[in-house]
């Protein structure tokens, strides 16, 4: 790659990002200026803070294009090439290799590890996880909330390259995903279930959304008898359904041990009670 190219993609991200973001700032100055009628507090730091978004996205969206969504779609092809799962795989009656659902075991796992790296790395699920943390004063981590969410996100990355390799139709995930959600939803502590909710949302983003697309429509164009248009895509639906449930999960399992610690501490609290009154001379 040579320097030209690089300005060039450097010039053509800043440019993208200045026009992606053009419509936020105007909205929050007008609304401040026209709407609300009073001058913008510490606008020099703002203006500072506008401009270190704008370089960080640039930087950020370029580094994207030139290094992970290659990357992400060389290994996707990579690893749902017919040369690479052949191993354990059978041939047909009309002669055509076909592998067997197990022998993708490596996409599977690529898939699983994709989708959790990618999640954990997202700049929105930071920002919710974050805010969590500081409106909740410390009750909610953000880093145990970030791991839950990738944890759901990387599932279901894994059963989307599943489902394409077996050909299930993907509302059977879609359908049984939200009915267990429904039940959590029932059971789970009220004060996480927004918070579940939103977190779907924020598991997919400029991250995860190219690399978890490059590995369906890969995984998609190597399998016999799959179209890619109609099984590549989904996996975005099923990444972003797991995560509320991997949320509330979480949350559900602190409260159970909350509830199982609460006995051990009370008597805790009453056994030297009972060790005073064992005492001889005591009552007397």
């Amino acid at each position: 790659m040579t320097l030209a190219y690089f300005i060039a993609k450097l010039w053509s991200a800043l440019g993208a990002t200045v026009r992606d973001l053009l419509p936020i700032v105007l909205v929050l100055v007008l609304f401040q200026l026209c709407v609300l009628r009073r001058p913008i507090a510490n606008w020099k730091r703002v203006a500072w803070g506008l401009g270190a978004v704008l370089l960080g996205l640039t930087f950020f969206l370029l580094g994207l294009e030139l290094a992970l969504f290659p990357l992400g779609k060389s290994m996707a092809a990579q690893l749902t090439a017919p040369a690479f799962v052949q191993s354990g795989s059978g041939v047909n009656t009309e002669g055509v290799l076909a592998a067997s659902w197990y022998c993708y075991y490596w996409t599977y796992l690529f898939a699983f590890a994709i989708g959790f790296s990618a999640t954990i790395a997202e700049p929105a699920l930071l920002a919710v996880a974050t805010k969590a943390e500081e409106i909740s004063g410390g009750t909610l981590r953000a880093w145990p909330l970030r791991v839950a969410v990738a944890l759901g996100s990387g599932l279901g990355v894994f059963l989307g390259t599943l489902r394409i390799v077996l050909g299930i139709p993907l509302p059977y995930f879609i359908l049984t995903g939200y009915v267990i959600i429904i039940v959590q939803t029932q059971f789970a502590p009220r004060q996480i279930v927004p918070l579940a909710y939103d977190s779907g949302g924020v598991s997919t983003s400029t991250v995860t959304v190219p690399l978890v697309a490059a590995l369906g429509l890969g995984l998609a164009a190597n399998i016999p008898g799959r179209n890619p248009l109609l099984e590549g895509f989904g996996m975005i639906a099923l990444a972003v359904l797991f995560p509320m449930m991997t949320v509330m999960g979480y949350a559900q399992l602190a409260q159970w041990r909350i509830k199982r610690d609460r006995p051990r501490e009370k008597s805790a609290i009453s056994l030297p009670v009972r060790d005073i009154e064992a005492i001889p001379g005591k009552h007397s």
